[in-house]
Parts: C-alpha cells; structure tokens; sequence
C-alpha cells in the first residue's frame, strides 16, 4: 500500500456515500450518519493522505472498481488497478509483493496456483462467477448440433479452466470424459468423442482471437466481454452454474486473493466489504448484461 494526496476526491466520495442512504431511515438517525460520515471524511482530508492498495485485474470489466472507489473514499481509501494481459502473471506478481491483491481468478485457480508453484497466497473474499461459454463462429455454424467430425474447438490452456472447459464440451454431447477426474479431466482423459473434433488449446486470453480460425471457442465471461462478445446472444451452449445441478460450482467462484500474512489486514478487509455491496451488485448487473453473476 501506498498514501498520497486525494482531498478534492474524498469530498465527493462522501457525498457519494450519503446519496444511497436508505430512505426508510429516520431523520434523526440520518442526520447523524451524516455528521459522522462528514467528520470522518473531513479528518482524512486534513491530514492529507489516502491508502492506495494495488489490485491486480485481466480484462477490461473493471466498472465495479469504481463504485467501489466510491464507497472507499470516506475510508481513505483508493483502490488503483493494476492491469494483466494473461492469466499466469497476477499470481507471481502478488506472491512477490508488487501487487496488494488480485482479482481474476476462481477458487480452483488459486488453488493450482499455489499447489504447482508454491506461492502463499490465500482467498479474502468471493466475488463473481463467470460462466464459461461455447461462442461459434457465425459463418461456420449456427448451434452446437452443426458442430461435425474435424471441426476445431478452442478452450483454455491451463489446467483448471481446461479441465473446466472438457466438462463444458461434454455436458454439450461431443465428448465424454473420465468420471474419476471430477471437474479438471485433460484431453488424454477423453474417454469418447460423439463427435470427432480437434481440440485446441490456447492462453484464455486469446481464445477470442482464434474464433475466426475455428469452429467454436470455449471463452469465460470476462474475456468474451473484453472482446465485444455478449453471452446471451453470441453464445451457443453455456455452462450450468446452478449449485443444485453443478457440484463443481463452489470451486468456480471468482475471488480476491491476498498474501497469507495480509489475510487480516483491515484495509484490504475494508475493499472486500465494499465489493460484496447491493451498489457493486447492482453495476454489475447494469455493466455487463449477464456475464458474470454475483456471488455475494
């Protein structure tokens, strides 16, 4: 974390704060949150400083961040975004102390992150689940049925989302997978193909870029966003995230990742409370049309 100067935003943001107060609340009561919320704000501008904690994000769906900017500020607090291109860099960057924490990825993520590379990182906060989803490419087909044998589809390369991604193809009806792998099966644990198809693999990132070269791609809901796809009428098949009917769920909610030695720092505590609010639920909602779903 790091301090400077934000007076003029402070003001701004707790007149912000003040604005969504329940309208139900008595005058009195009011009153005095404002007063409160006023003197408190007012002490931070005096003296000048503002907590600026690091987040690192991938992709361009970052709206949330600034309601939440909103929220912080009569806390002192800024959140500045530090952005990444690809999935395997946020993880080392928080482990090695360049980054106060991360938002980008699902608990099964992590969870590989740290069994494969060691880091000490752990979840401070759930956030977002972000369906994983099948986008065609409109000049080849139009429904999962037109999907024939030598057809490529593009999914993740990485373990989790991979493995995510098999079991997408499958609950489509081109493949089966070996049951005993749970949620994270690998191509050589492809059991049949219905369909004789060619699986592609490929960083998340890209998989929007490779749609023109392919039959279809298996892309998450951010990196659909960032590439001006909208999942409820680009996409052909969409993963089930239901808990009742997907016992994988949990193990895909997106969340915010600290150091372990940070996981009660009150700061970055403070930044998740502002996440898991009705005003960040409800930019979602409004910013992104369906392509993530809260999970708060």
């Amino acid at each position: 974390m790091k301090k400077r100067n934000l007076a003029a935003i402070l003001g701004l943001g707790a007149a912000l704060l003040l604005a969504g107060c329940g309208s139900n609340a008595s005058e009195e009561t009011t009153a005095a949150a404002e007063a409160e919320a006023t003197e408190e704000a007012a002490e931070t501008e005096a003296s000048g400083d503002v907590t600026t904690v690091t987040v690192g994000v991938v992709g361009e769906y970052n709206a949330q961040w600034d309601t939440i900017n909103e929220l912080l500020a009569p806390e002192g607090i800024q959140v500045e975004l530090v952005k990444f291109t690809d999935y395997a860099t946020p993880n080392r960057a928080l482990n090695d102390g360049e980054i106060d924490l991360n938002a980008f990825q699902h608990k099964a993520f992590l969870a590989n992150d740290i069994e494969t590379a060691g880091y000490d990182l752990v979840d401070i906060g759930d956030t977002i689940i972000a369906p994983l989803a099948i986008f065609n490419n409109k000049d080849k087909i139009s429904s999962v049925e037109d999907i024939k044998d030598g057809d490529i589809i593009a999914i993740p390369s990485d373990l989790t989302n991979g493995g995510r991604a098999l079991k997408l193809l499958e609950a489509a009806g081109l493949i089966e997978c070996d049951p005993e792998k749970g949620y994270t099966p690998t191509k050589l644990d492809i059991t049949k193909y219905n369909v004789e198809i060619e699986i592609l693999e490929a960083e998340s990132a890209t998989l929007a870029n490779l749609l023109p070269d392919c039959t279809a791609a298996v892309i998450n809901g951010g990196n659909a966003f960032t590439a001006g796809l909208n999942p409820k009428e680009d996409a052909i098949f969409t993963e089930d995230v239901d808990p009742e009917t997907n016992p994988n769920v949990a193990q895909l909610i997106n969340i915010i990742a600290a150091r372990t030695e940070d996981k009660d720092n009150e700061t970055y505590k403070k930044v998740v409370e502002a996440y898991q609010t009705d005003e960040v639920k409800a930019t979602i909602d409004e910013a992104y049309d369906g392509a993530f779903i809260c999970a708060f």
